[in-house]
């Protein structure tokens, strides 16, 4: 990759299945497409999201081609790569899905290493996972899944300058945090995209590349609006409006995730199944009623009129 990736929203894609459960590439393309239709500048597939830890290997890569395939080149494309029992499978895995035509091989950092284990370890498998990804651009994910393990100063200093580290996935729900990592990695091929709407504008104002959250799953099109217009002029107030609706509705819209999430695009008009493999719980009475109120909430923000959904057949 000799650019880097485009500013703006990177959407965690959901995975969609048939009633039995299986994969459904027909819904995952209609879900490619309205990521596209709806403003984002990139997409990274199998993920948290996508259901990544509940897909085979076969169902991942069909996933991760059906992707890149829709996509066309109109958006790079970005998707898990370390699955496996051992480093060698890892790279093994990540060699396949770059052959697919992704963009970024994306590490989860909690797969190299056991939660007890040093940075320095860390490093070492690393290092090795590179060796054996000879040239292949990179980016790493904070997974909360199986255990959140966080990236240090130590270790960004030290993948930097390989120049192919160009996608970060930010869990840390630290300001400073992100704003150091963001001044570390100046003048770098890399980007930051943080998963916390908590404190979106503010990070978008401290140099991030963009936003990669779960929220997106829910009204892609409202936060492709928030990165595109968190510093204009004359919509200060807006922003300040979208920033507090994410802030006020952050608790039910990780409730049930992302069966939740399929529940609005659906009430919304999107053509997807329920149907979810992750043990995340059932939808109730209680939880569908608050996820009504949360789309009547967001139709009535002030910009709502001028967006849309995207292609809904």
């Amino acid at each position: 990759m000799q650019q880097k990736l485009p500013k703006g929203f990177v959407p965690v894609m959901i995975s969609t299945f048939k009633e039995d459960h299986s994969l459904d590439l027909d819904g995952i393309a209609r879900l490619t497409e309205m990521y596209i239709q709806t403003g984002s500048v990139g997409l990274f597939a199998n993920c948290l999201s996508s259901e990544m830890y509940e897909l085979t290997r076969v169902e991942r890569l069909s996933l991760i081609e059906t992707v890149v395939k829709t996509a066309a080149g109109r958006v790079p494309v970005v998707a898990t790569g370390t699955l496996g029992d051992s480093i060698e499978e890892m790279a093994d895995f990540s060699r396949a899905i770059y052959a697919l035509g992704v963009d970024a091989v994306i590490v989860l950092n909690n797969l190299m290493v056991k939660e007890e284990e040093s940075d320095a370890e860390f490093l070492k498998h690393m290092h090795r996972f590179m060796d054996l990804t000879p040239g292949i651009p990179f980016g790493i994910y904070e997974c909360p899944v199986p255990y959140k393990r966080l990236i240090s100063q130590e270790v960004l200093e030290d993948l930097l300058p390989s120049g192919r580290l160009v996608y970060h996935k930010d869990t840390s729900l630290d300001l400073a945090k992100v704003a150091l990592r963001i001044r570390t990695a100046q003048g770098y091929n890399f980007g930051l995209y943080d998963a916390y709407m908590g404190h979106a504008v503010s990070v978008l104002k401290a140099g991030a590349m963009g936003l990669s959250c779960i929220q997106g799953n829910y009204f892609p099109e409202l936060i492709v609006w928030l990165c595109e217009n968190f510093n204009t002029s004359g919509k200060e107030e807006q922003v300040d409006i979208v920033q507090k609706f994410f802030i006020d509705h952050m608790d039910v819209m990780h409730t049930v995730y992302p069966t939740s999430a399929k529940y609005v695009l659906q009430k919304r008009g999107f053509p997807i199944r329920l149907a979810t493999r992750r043990d995340v719980g059932k939808l109730t009475p209680k939880e569908t009623s608050a996820l009504d109120q949360l789309i009547e909430s967001y139709l009535k923000l002030p910009m709502v009129k001028t967006l849309a959904l995207g292609r809904l057949d």
